[in-house]
């Protein structure tokens, strides 16, 4: 597998990590989260170089993650906004953010909370079978096999761990929840 040939794979993980695969990208993705919309804004709080921000923003574009708005003509400037591409990286955002809150905050909790605009709590991310609800466990989770799949590619047909094998990991534990 090669890096630059990403988004040749057949899986949709390295297709994925073609266009948000990179320190830089993942943190302009989670301002845009935070509402910042503008290059200066970017630029000031990421401290990434300018030519850097800008191929990343180019780059988001061009896989029609973010679009380009104009919110002034003389001189021309331009707002980045998610688009419906972009919102759907949403559960990815916060998955990783809810992982750094579980394992790497600091003593005093987590840097930011989130907020439930519609019942009011604060709130962990929840990843969930789209069918039943349940919350997905990777032990309890088959993978086989898509129409995408090529006959070449080694598929597991299932990996979910033995009781035996789950008892000898010992879980991280968990901080600032």
């Amino acid at each position: 597998m090669q890096w630059g040939k990403l988004d040749k794979e057949p899986c949709s993980v390295s297709r994925t990590l073609s266009v948000i695969g990179d320190r830089w990208t993942l943190l302009i993705l989670r301002d845009c989260f935070l509402k910042v919309r503008r290059f200066d804004d970017f630029h000031a709080r990421l401290g990434i170089g300018r030519p850097v921000l800008a191929e990343r923003l180019q780059k988001l574009i061009d896989n029609f993650v973010l679009t380009k708005v104009a919110y002034q003509e003389r001189p021309p400037r331009y707002e980045y906004r998610l688009t419906q591409k972009g919102l759907d990286l949403y559960p990815v955002v916060m998955a990783i953010n809810h992982w750094g809150d579980t394992y790497m905050v600091e003593k005093k909790g987590r840097p930011l909370l989130h907020r439930h605009a519609t019942c009011g709590h604060t709130f962990n991310p929840v990843h969930a079978c789209s069918q039943c609800g349940e919350a997905l466990d990777p032990r309890r989770v088959q993978v086989e096999a898509g129409p995408g799949a090529r006959d070449t590619t080694p598929m597991p047909i299932s990996y979910p761990a033995s009781a035996e094998s789950r008892m000898k990991v010992k879980q991280a534990p968990k901080r600032g929840t």
